[in-house]
């Protein structure tokens, strides 16, 4: 952040609020942040966008308020951090002693500051989850064509998922069904002409060149290629990945899985089979085919439709699911009522979750993923979001301050929030969510997940101007960050939504930084408190987030997507 960053006061008062800049003020939607223009250069671009946006913005808020002290404001949010990413709370994974303190933690902080419980049963909403696992010595999968059976070996060929309908053992034809997609929107459907009742469907969990930004993503969600599976007759999927590098290792052993207890909020229903193929089992697989796994990653490499075909024979497979607890961690939810008769009945949630790892695989000696990034630092600003709220005047709209269960079980917190909040649904208008943002080198740029999907990214926009933050569109796409946290859930219901992550411009030392901590730190137990971390940076973030929320609350008029968003409903 430059040393004269002056942050604006919160849009609080009836006239602070201007509407979102209109459409034609929007950047079009190329990922112009990432090209290697001088920061000059960029900043002259959107000189007009400036001027257009201080236009519509009173007198009142282009007047310099006193500046904050930064400092204070850093340590205050550091010590939330402290705490919640100390060894005393063995990681906060739910379920522990240390999950059950952060939850105390939290619900304290939010007591202080004078935010209160979101409905009747107080702050705590338990989410009931059951743990599951697969057993090995009871499961199997093989292709059988003839009196020949080619079996998949569990683990170094083909990896089952415990998150199935419960149904005996299947014998059913297969087929090859390339990238397994539906999308009338792209002119894209894989299972156009195809007969797949009863059938075990195999695809390549991939996106053709033409499907870009968040969609590229989303589009690979499991629960977003079911319903089209499903309603045209398949029981069982079968996925395989284009090779990358390893992700950065995560505790050992056998990793249960976590299902949300209540069957009305199953997202996988009659789902038979739930299987994913290793590089390995993928060339045992097709080579019953006439096709190779080769063959498949040219074709879609070079951006060109997959084959679809049968296999000979059919899959034989059993899926048998062992039940190991049964626990109900906590979102912890707290709100600040709204100023205006009508509109503090609708809702801005901000959002970060609070668990982690636990404990689990030694590195260099240590065993404590702390998750100090991932997400202390997350829920710090939800705290400190809050603090800055509550001083008032309040916003016309209420606003829910959630610290988050079980997402890295899955995001099953937000999806049990989202699907079943303390409040009307259709009363919450926008989520904001915090989920390692990397408060990492100073505030320059903010790269807004999101940005380019509903009237939310204009309002985020005007914020960042206001600052002198230049705002950035999602700058690595294929890391699927827009559906890998809890925004995703809120998405789903829909609701518009934006993520965060401090910004950086490409072969630049913040690039460096950013993509070095990823690599060395992420889910580790080195993203620990003696990483370097910028708390100023993180104080002026929180600030920004602040004034982001105020200025949504403070709208007449409720976020909405574009009408071209992937997430727009049709």
């Amino acid at each position: 952040m430059p040393t004269n960053f002056s942050p604006k006061p919160l849009l609080h008062t009836a006239t602070d609020y201007q509407p979102s800049l209109q459409r034609e003020v929007q950047p079009t939607r190329y990922h112009s942040s990432i090209l290697k223009a001088p920061h000059g250069a960029r900043k002259m671009k959107l000189s007009l966008r400036l001027a257009i946006a201080t236009a519509l913005l009173p007198l009142n808020l282009l007047a310099q308020s006193p500046t904050p002290d930064w400092d204070a404001a850093g340590k205050a949010w550091f010590a939330h951090v402290q705490y919640l990413a100390s060894d005393e709370l063995q990681g906060r994974r739910p379920g522990t002693p240390g999950f059950d303190a952060a939850v105390a933690y939290v619900q304290k902080q939010f007591q202080s500051i004078g935010i209160l419980p979101a409905g009747s049963s107080g702050y705590l909403q338990p989410v009931p989850l059951d743990q599951a696992t697969i057993d090995p010595a009871k499961s199997s999968v093989a292709l059988c064509i003839g009196a020949t059976q080619t079996p998949l070996e569990l683990t170094k060929e083909i990896t089952l998922s415990p998150h199935i309908t419960p149904g005996g053992p299947i014998d059913a034809p297969l087929v090859f069904i390339g990238y397994g997609l539906d999308l009338p929107a792209k002119h894209i459907n894989n299972l156009a002409n195809l007969d797949l009742h009863g059938k075990v469907v195999v695809f390549y969990n991939a996106s053709p060149a033409n499907v870009l930004g968040p969609l590229r993503a989303y589009s690979r969600v499991l629960s977003q290629r079911w319903k089209a599976l499903q309603a045209a007759g398949a029981i069982g999927v079968i996925s395989f990945t284009p090779p990358r590098n390893p992700p950065a290792p995560t505790p050992p052993g056998p990793r249960p899985t976590y299902l949300i207890s209540d069957p009305s909020l199953e997202t996988l229903p009659g789902l038979r089979l739930n299987a994913t193929l290793t590089a390995a089992g993928a060339e045992k697989l097709l080579a019953t085919s006439g096709h190779t796994f080769a063959e498949i990653k040219a074709l879609a490499d070079q951006g060109k439709p997959l084959p679809i075909f049968p296999f000979n024979g059919n899959l034989h497979a059993t899926t048998t699911v062992q039940q190991l607890a049964h626990l109900a961690p906590p979102n912890v939810i707290g709100e600040l009522e709204g100023s205006d008769r009508k509109l503090k009945h609708e809702y801005i949630v901000i959002s970060a979750h609070l668990d982690h790892l636990g404990v689990g695989r030694a590195v260099d000696g240590d065993t404590i993923y702390n998750g100090a990034m991932d997400n202390a630092s997350g829920v710090a600003s939800v705290i400190e979001a809050a603090k800055l709220l509550a001083a008032g005047p309040r916003p016309k709209r209420s606003i829910l301050f959630i610290a988050l269960t079980g997402e890295e079980l899955g995001e099953l917190g937000s999806q049990y929030f989202a699907t079943k909040p303390t409040v009307k649904k259709s009363e919450i208008v926008a989520d904001l969510n915090m989920d390692m943002y990397l408060p990492l080198f100073p505030l320059r740029y903010l790269e807004i997940q999101g940005l380019g999907e509903s009237t939310l990214g204009n309002d985020a926009r005007a914020i960042c101007q206001l600052n002198d933050v230049e705002p950035q569109f999602d700058k690595q796409p294929d890391e699927n960050r827009f559906i890998r946290s809890d925004q995703v859930n809120f998405v789903n219901q829909g609701i518009p939504a934006l993520a965060f992550k401090f910004g950086w411009t490409p072969d630049s030392p913040e690039m460096k930084t950013f993509n070095e901590w990823v690599k060395a730190r992420y889910h580790q137990p080195s993203d620990d408190l003696q990483q370097p971390i910028d708390k100023v940076a993180a104080a002026q973030f929180t600030h920004i987030l602040g004034q982001l929320a105020a200025r949504v609350a403070n709208n007449p008029q409720r976020p909405t997507w574009y009408p071209e968003s992937s997430f727009a409903p049709h």
